[in-house]
């Protein structure tokens, strides 16, 4: 291993910056490092986390290679827990060229994910959590792996295989059925002896539970100012009549029913008290047809489903989905759009293969343009063309939210991709906590409150009874609104308290106490609990709401709920405020000419952190003077903070350009060169003396000492003239 280290240490990186190689980008190369820094120093749980669409999948191959030219590890377990994410790994090890022009699978023997049998020659395995847990716990011996099989296991997406996964106490095992508690992931990656390396776009606290801190880290806002993935502009929050008072039925009121099992529509029957429903219940504890109607309609002035761009719908479940795909064509059918540009892209539409291929079309065929899904397209699946996600369901995790909007993130020149844009119909954007753990109290929640009394029994240490306590609670939080009303009765008569609530509120009262006394209180009541063993009357019918939907506006969401002028005034307050406390800010307001690209990153940075960046502000002005703004940070930061005047970034670009060409008679050459300038400045906002020996283009036709003679040794000069241009305006 010393050795093996040593030679990793050793091996250069020119192969991974070489444009004809895997030419990396700056954080995929420190991605990589920061890795090998770890295993050379002994680290056996390392986390890497890099945002959604910032090429986790090429940095995974780059780092592949050097531990296998090196002998770093014999052979490397690579860990997907979809066969989709398998296959597009698999696409990448055979497509993208390495030594001699040979792609990883000609280099190294890779089994696949149908090569389930690993050989002396394989190095590498690609392998599902499900396919690989099948074969540790496999009757057949001659199936089950050797611990030993693996040295280095990594895992992508490794958030999602902890959703549910904690380090397992002796308390826990006593009552919990063990395959149903440990996750898959852990399973697999416990089993071998070797070292794991997780990687994550979205790195919760049971993330770094499992791996620890992450090494590294490089996140969606540092690639979106980077330039290398694109942001979301200001939410579009679609408001109705229903969405915002919910919907309330009176006793007395018929509402009709449907069984999401049988799918049986019944007529029902008079209500025996009033009943509300909240829109995070919407199509889920009650159907809402107008709800869905009046959005629909309303996305669908949005929407070109025969355009070249692409649109995520998330649904609540599947019969939502259905309905979604079902009204939308029927919307659609007057334009004469193909059935086939909407379609349902969920677990339920067949096997494997025919999941398979339909994502494969959303991908590579022009139809569909529209997917309806419910989760099935939250992760890992890369459709540049995305340009827009619509939330027609409420989650409750940033973790989920972040990843179902790390589809629309990437980059497409194809279809001229600046931003994406997100639909919110059901409030989602405000609603959502700021953070969260991704940890549910519920660690299992299929244990019965059975099993957790008969935990008490074997422990005694308070953290374990602490642990105990929290799951009862818990489970009794969720599920008291589903108690009927022969339930209820039950629970109150043995509980001797007045409602489960009443109950609930005396558990935690003696919990401020001591985790004693509220075991105490718990066990007291023990006999109540066999009220959630009772059946329920009646049957799970779904009830249809009758109630008639209208939209009543779409707004956009700023900052936390601000209108437009509000978010413009708080970004002007922040730079007034900061103006000569933060450098780069008050380089941009007395000096930009000054300004360096790291200040531009640095201050870009700064901003984005407190809410603010381009392409949410120039919306806002949009929103207030209904004329279009396409100005860059620099533009914006001087317009708000000393009074600029507000033009667009291309035109202030140009007009540069044409006063230093009035300025200055240039020879062809010379005018050849200014031209490549001002294409490149359209794209960049800092230009120096460096620019031409950083940008590779340039650098490659000589860089800066080759330009200065062109320019007859004035480039320098040329280039101070061109930035006061740049930033000299009126102030308004």
């Amino acid at each position: 291993t010393n050795e093996a280290d040593c030679k990793l240490s050793n091996l250069p990186y020119d192969f991974l910056r070489d444009p004809d190689g895997l030419n990396f980008r700056h954080y995929q190369l420190s991605a990589v490092e920061a890795v090998e820094n770890a295993v050379i120093n002994g680290q056996n749980r390392i986390l890497l986390a890099m945002a959604t669409g910032t090429g986790k999948t090429r940095t995974i191959l780059g780092m592949i290679y050097r531990f296998l030219k090196t002998n770093r590890f014999r052979r490397i377990l690579f860990l997907v827990d979809r066969t989709a994410l398998g296959e597009q790994a698999l696409d990448v090890f055979k497509d993208v060229k390495l030594e001699d022009l040979q792609p990883l699978n000609k280099i190294y023997n890779i089994n696949s994910l149908e090569d389930i049998d690993v050989a002396n020659e394989t190095r590498i395995q690609v392998a599902t959590v499900q396919g690989m847990v099948a074969r540790i716990l496999s009757d057949d011996k001659s199936r089950i792996p050797s611990s030993g099989d693996f040295d280095c296991i990594i895992i992508d997406e490794a958030h999602r295989g902890y959703t549910l996964d904690k380090e397992l106490g002796e308390v826990e095992l006593l009552y919990r059925n063990q395959n149903d508690f440990i996750s898959k992931y852990k399973k697999v990656i416990e089993y071998f002896d070797a070292v794991r390396i997780g990687l994550t776009a979205t790195p919760a606290l049971h993330t770094r539970q499992i791996f620890g801190d992450a090494v590294y880290t490089y996140s969606y806002r540092e690639a979106v100012i980077d330039g290398y993935l694109v942001d979301y502009d200001a939410p579009h929050i679609i408001k109705t009549e229903l969405n915002q008072k919910g919907i309330h039925h009176i006793k007395g009121e018929i509402l009709p029913k449907y069984n999401p099992i049988t799918k049986e529509l019944v007529n029902g029957e008079e209500l025996e008290d009033e009943i509300d429903f909240e829109v995070e219940e919407f199509n889920k504890k009650v159907l809402t047809p107008s709800f869905n109607e009046v959005v629909l309609t309303e996305l669908s002035r949005y929407i070109d489903p025969e355009s070249e761009e692409k649109t995520i719908i998330f649904a609540v479940n599947d019969h939502h989905a259905d309905e979604i795909v079902d009204k939308l064509r029927d919307i659609y059918k007057a334009q004469e759009v193909p059935s086939g540009a909407i379609e349902k892209i969920t677990y339920k539409i067949g096997d494997r293969s025919r999941v398979q291929d339909a994502i494969k079309r959303f991908k590579n065929e022009h139809y569909p343009t529209i997917a309806v899904t419910v989760d099935l397209l939250s992760t890992g699946i890369d459709v540049p063309e995305i340009t827009k996600i619509v939330f027609m369901r409420r989650i409750k995790s940033r973790i989920l939210y972040e990843q179902m909007l790390g589809r629309a993130t990437r980059l497409c020149s194809k279809i001229n991709k600046t931003h994406f844009d997100i639909y919110d119909a059901v409030d989602l954007y405000s609603y959502l906590d700021e953070y969260s753990s991704m940890k549910p109290v519920v660690a299992n929640p299929s244990v019965t409150f059975d099993e957790l009394f008969e935990g008490y029994e074997k422990v005694s240490d308070e953290e374990e009874i602490k642990f105990i306590n929290d799951q009862i609670i818990a489970k009794l939080q969720r599920m008291k609104g589903h108690m009927d009303e022969s339930q209820i009765n039950y629970f109150t008569v043995i509980s001797h308290y007045d409602s489960p609530e009443a109950f609930i509120a005396k558990v935690r009262e003696a919990k401020s106490l001591s985790e004693e006394n509220c075991k105490d209180i718990l066990l007291q009541a023990k006999d109540a609990f066999a009220a959630f063993n009772i059946q329920k009357t009646g049957t799970s019918y779904v009830p249809i709401s009758d109630k008639v939907d209208t939209v009543q506006e779409v707004t956009r969401g700023f900052g936390k709920g601000q209108e437009p002028a509000d978010y413009l005034e708080s970004f002007s307050t922040y730079l007034k405020t900061n103006k000569d406390k933060i450098e780069a800010l008050e380089i941009i307001c007395t000096r930009p000419a000054d300004l360096t690209v790291a200040d531009l990153r640095t201050l870009s940075l700064t901003l984005d952190a407190r809410g603010f960046n381009p392409i949410q502000l120039n919306t806002a002005v949009e929103q207030i003077t209904h004329e279009e703004c396409a100005a860059d940070i620099i533009t914006l930061v001087r317009r708000y903070a000393i009074g600029s005047s507000l033009i667009s970034h291309e035109e202030r670009i140009h007009n540069a350009i044409k006063k230093l060409c009035k300025a200055h008679s240039f020879t062809a050459g010379e005018k050849k060169w200014i031209d490549r300038i001002e294409k490149y400045l359209i794209n960049e906002s800092i230009l120096n003396e460096k620019t031409f020996d950083e940008f590779m283009a340039w650098r490659n036709q000589g860089g800066f000492n080759k330009v200065n003679k062109i320019f007859n040794n004035n480039l320098g000069s040329i280039i101070k003239e061109l930035n006061t241009y740049l930033y000299e305006d009126k102030v308004s």
